[in-house]
């Protein structure tokens, strides 16, 4: 799924929740939950989404904004 990185054992969780966000289906958003869970990825989340530049889709950041307040 990250096809331009040579060491995925050096990817940190920011990078992967974000790819997968914005690229992913609903079957590794799932697992990307159980492996993370879904506090800990709302919150990676809602870190990045904070700043005044996102790498999100809007859509896909509207979304998972309302899809993390009633769930996380």
């Amino acid at each position: 799924m990250i096809w331009y990185v040579k060491n995925y054992d050096k990817l940190n969780d920011e990078s992967i929740v974000e790819h997968i966000l914005n690229y992913g289906d609903w079957e590794d958003v799932k697992k990307l939950f159980s492996i993370l869970g879904v506090k800990k990825t709302a919150k990676i989340f809602h870190k990045q989404i904070s700043g005044w530049r996102t790498n999100y889709d809007k859509r896909i950041e509207n979304y998972f904004n309302l899809y993390f307040n009633k769930y996380a």
